[in-house]
């Protein structure tokens, strides 16, 4: 199970809005001598959001403690989702634009399709990241600090 503090920002709704209280790393030597800084490349897209919206049943006022966790499997689905999901349609778009190209075009083709591929890999994971039903699957569940675990997911 994966966990990450975070402090509650706001309630309203049935909704709680939480922001991480540390920034989560791979293997935490990002910074130290030999380490391969690999959360770094993160910031060349712009600062993400720490602050997440989860349904909640709890009791909770802005600035208490939770626990934010997530089964093990959750990462890697939404990594397969959006990485291999766009790994696949570039390649499948790139074969089929030269495979119906005509004869001394079929780099173009191939571009064509591999750029085809990327701008519907983006568009399905847009539309997950809307969807409830795939953020319920990935299991995030909201916990006062020091309790115990109850599953509240992602609106």
């Amino acid at each position: 199970m994966m966990e990450a503090p975070a402090e509650v920002v706001r309630v309203e709704g049935g909704r709680v809005w939480v922001r991480l209280r540390e920034r989560q790393g791979g293997c935490g030597r990002c910074d130290e001598p030999g380490g391969c800084r690999s959360m770094r490349i993160t910031d060349a897209f712009g600062k993400q959001t720490d602050v997440f919206a989860l349904r909640s049943d709890l009791t909770l006022h802005p600035g208490d403690r939770v626990r934010l966790s997530m089964p093990d499997g959750g990462p890697l689905r939404a990594a397969l989702m959006s990485y291999g999901l766009a790994a696949v349609l570039v390649l499948v778009g790139a074969a089929g634009g030269s495979a119906v190209a005509e004869a001394g075009s079929s780099d173009a083709g191939a571009l064509a399709g591999m750029v085809a591929g990327l701008v519907l890999a983006v568009g399905v994971n847009r539309l997950l990241a809307r969807s409830r039903h795939w953020r319920h699957r990935l299991g995030v569940s909201i916990q006062p600090d020091g309790a115990e675990c109850t599953h509240f997911h992602t609106p």
